[in-house]
């Protein structure tokens, strides 16, 4: 499980690393995916780090396992955040191709990156604030197993959750559908431009695909108890296996997504591992 890890960093370090070369960082749609890779390695070692404390039951300084938390839940949320803007800029590719480069230039980019982490701390910063202003001073000095619901108990921030969370997936499905529909109808319609939009519309669906596997990350918690009902025998090797399938895999379809399946990227790529392992020998 450990090599599986690391071989994972490796493989989103090296496609990050690769993503940030100079004919990279000029074009917004790779701006974006080494965004991605970068905070699904954080997001990767924030989640191992808070697996390894769950299975083990160890116990940590309440106002760490806040920071711990609030890590977790913000490299957590930007996928599917970055997965819609990722969406949308394909749409404009493809629907207005002529306005592309005036639409999504680098700049905007940065700016659309940035919103993506303001619109994620309002996910957990409301949590913190409400348990600021309830809780005692010594609770945070305090050492507690640290689980998001172990430390946010607060009933108002269950229902927050439960609303943002409503709300927040809703609206990037809906932004994936729309993007969808238009480049599809767009592809009928355009039989000179097909196959980029064949391509653009396998893109948004393999989108679909690792937003499908991050909305598992809402449930994991339900389907542990639910298993745990049933086999607590075997409860240790259930939740590792519900940490692969939820919290790994759609890590490991970002790189293969736009890693693997775009020609530039794979050409660096290549070139880059080949220099890697000559260096090495």
């Amino acid at each position: 499980a450990g090599c599986f890890i690391m071989s994972l960093q490796q493989l989103q370090i090296l496609m990050c690393h690769v993503s940030l070369r100079q004919i990279f960082y000029t074009n917004p749609r790779y701006i974006l995916f080494a965004h991605l890779v970068l905070n699904d390695v954080l997001q990767l070692l924030m989640s191992t780090l808070m697996f390894m404390l769950s299975t083990t039951s160890q116990e940590v300084v309440c106002w760490l396992c806040i920071v711990l938390l609030c890590l977790s839940v913000l490299t957590t949320h930007a996928t599917p955040l970055n997965l819609a803007v990722m969406a949308v800029e394909c749409y404009v590719a493809v629907c207005f191709p002529l306005r592309h480069a005036q639409l999504c230039t680098v700049q905007r980019t940065y700016v659309v990156i940035g919103g993506i982490w303001a619109m994620t701390s309002l996910i957990i910063l409301p949590d913190v604030l409400i348990t600021a202003a309830t809780r005692t001073p010594a609770f945070f000095t305090s050492v507690v197993y640290c689980e998001r619901t172990n430390v946010f108990r607060h009933p108002a921030i269950m229902v927050k959750r439960d609303v943002q969370y409503n709300i927040y997936l809703s609206a990037i499905w809906f932004v994936l559908i729309y993007t969808y529909c238009h480049i599809f109808f767009v592809a009928r319609a355009a039989k000179s431009s097909q196959s980029k939009s064949k391509k653009a519309q396998k893109t948004i669906l393999l989108h679909g695909f690792q937003l499908f596997l991050c909305t598992l990350s809402y449930l994991d918690h339900f389907l542990l108890r639910a298993l745990a009902f049933w086999f607590r025998r075997y409860i240790l090797h259930i939740a590792f296996v519900v940490y692969v399938l939820v919290l790994m895999l759609p890590r490991l379809v970002s790189p293969i997504l736009y890693g693997l399946r775009d020609k530039a990227f794979r050409q660096h790529l290549a070139k880059h591992a080949l220099f890697s392992v000559t260096i090495r020998a």
